[in-house]
């Protein structure tokens, strides 16, 4: 479950008046009003794979690291090595429990040789906060939530590097053609700092920009002036979401929870058991699941039925008790056939193995597929 303070009211971007503007329909999300859709989910979608949508993901958490023993900090905050990482390079990590679940999935970046960006999702802001301040007592280190000062703007399509490099007041760095995936560069918007990672959470090419609260409605206005004629339209939750289910990326609460080992995910390799220091959750994650615990898998079925988060998945048509759950599921917009994410058991794991998932009582035959449903043309 996400962790959100259960006190507080509901929080809006600073970009709300620009969403409310564009006829956005809104939703509750970890505490904060964002936007779902704009148009249609089908349309955001479709532009993000062709050409290009914009995001608002104000509402996610960001964390300053700083301090002579930072990289070393990391190491043992997390699961993965992050003190090799190089400079401006992003890494993917996870924030275990000491019994090995997850707190909650990261994007770390190195800005200079003591200082890190740490970036969590909305709803585990607070949860991630207080374990990674009480992991710092033993360590020359600093631990800063930002969260409330940054917001962030993501362009993501094939078109996104052109209509940023055409936003009146945008600069970037250094060369946004040479920035390969997971790297970061400093950036200029009409005089206020930037940073532009090429990273992103939609199988697409695109980069996420992070500014200071006051200076986003003009960034993002200026994104969608230059990109009017490019095709770009800005894009909400509900086609994030399917983006996402195809690039098979894992949604914290759904895939990743606090009772979820890594490699029941398939995330086992995030976990770095070579490294020669010690991490919270290191002796849980060397232990693993029980051979018997389920497996994140794929699935894919044929016809327009989709199956949705809480459905159960059966080994047989008839079978009396479910061996499974579907995590994430939808008809998939650019494939055209429904697509999922379930847990299983083992013994269904296996690629191509058939299944079936109740329907609202009528249960679909599906295949085990391998993730992602789908990758971009490089």
């Amino acid at each position: 479950m996400t962790s959100v303070d259960p006190l507080a009211e509901a929080r809006f971007s600073p970009l709300h008046q620009a969403h409310v503007d564009a006829g956005a329909s809104f939703t509750d999300f970890a505490g904060w009003q964002m936007p779902v859709r704009y148009s249609s989910d089908l349309a955001e979608h479709h532009a993000v794979r062709n050409t290009a949508g914009i995001f608002d993901l104000s509402h996610m958490a960001e964390i300053r690291v700083t301090g002579p023993d930072a990289g070393v900090y990391l190491d043992y905050t997390f699961a993965g090595l992050l003190s090799g990482i190089a400079l401006m390079q992003a890494k993917y990590s996870l924030l275990l429990t000491e019994g090995g679940g997850i707190i909650d999935d990261v994007v770390v970046y190195r800005l200079g040789d003591a200082e890190y960006l740490v970036v969590a999702n909305a709803g585990n802001r607070f949860a991630a906060l207080e374990a990674m301040q009480a992991r710092a007592a033993r360590f020359d280190v600093t631990v800063a939530d930002e969260s409330d000062d940054i917001a962030l703007i993501a362009v993501q399509g094939p078109e996104a590097r052109d209509i940023l490099n055409a936003t009146a007041g945008f600069a970037a760095g250094g060369d946004m053609i040479a920035l390969r995936y997971y790297r970061a560069m400093n950036g200029d918007f009409s005089g206020t700092a930037l940073f532009i990672a090429r990273t992103g959470y939609t199988g697409e090419d695109g980069f996420e920009l992070y500014i200071p609260v006051a200076q986003a409605p003009a960034l993002w206005d200026a994104i969608v002036t230059a990109g009017e004629n490019r095709g770009l339209v800005p894009a909400g939750l509900a086609s994030r979401d399917t983006l996402r289910l195809e690039a098979g990326m894992p949604l914290y609460g759904h895939e990743l929870t606090r009772s979820t080992y890594p490699a029941q995910a398939g995330l086992g390799r995030v976990v770095n058991l070579a490294k020669d220091t010690d991490f919270v959750g290191r002796t849980a994650s060397e232990e693993g699941p029980s051979a018997t615990a389920p497996v994140l898998v794929g699935l894919i079925a044929q016809g327009k039925r989709a199956g949705r988060a809480g459905y159960e998945v059966y080994a047989t048509p008839d079978a009396a008790d479910a061996a499974g759950e579907i995590t994430s599921g939808a008809l998939s917009p650019t494939l055209g056939y429904p697509i999922a994410m379930a847990y299983v058991t083992p013994a269904l794991a296996r690629l191509g193995t058939e299944v079936y998932v109740d329907v609202r009582g009528t249960r679909i035959p599906a295949t085990v597929a391998s993730l992602p449903f789908y990758s971009r043309k490089k």
